[in-house]
């Protein structure tokens, strides 16, 4: 008897649920939607990837769910500059073309003449 063929593919890795594609892209600058803090994305992570202490040391009320890609930032507020973790819920494109501070931005990216940021870096998951 022969084999019928299908045209669906499979997935290599079987997951509940479907996994998103990011919204956000490397280079790109983004707000926090709660809280005043702006940053460059350097990494994204497809899902939540970080510990279990920190994901519960979340308020529950604004607590973001885990399947759902996640962002690294080089980011800042009006104070200080710092690594961020944020879901992908909680971004929102940053639209105010105003240069970042973060020191380590110049060793990730270079800016280009429309001020954005470009990777100096290949990451792959």
């Amino acid at each position: 008897m022969a084999r019928k063929e299908t045209t669906q593919k499979r997935s290599p890795r079987k997951r509940k649920g479907k996994v998103r594609r990011a919204k956000y892209a490397l280079g790109q600058v983004v707000r926090h939607r709660f809280y005043p803090f702006r940053g460059v994305i350097f990494d994204i992570d497809p899902v939540f990837a970080n510990s279990e202490e920190w994901w519960q040391s979340i308020p529950k009320e604004i607590r973001p769910v885990k399947d759902q890609p996640f962002y690294h930032l080089l980011a800042e507020n009006a104070e200080t500059e710092y690594i961020a973790y944020v879901s992908e819920q909680n971004l929102l494109p940053d639209d105010t073309k105003e240069p970042l501070r973060h020191p380590q931005v110049g060793e990730l990216f270079s800016e280009d003449e429309d001020g954005k940021y470009r990777a100096l870096f290949l990451h792959t998951h």
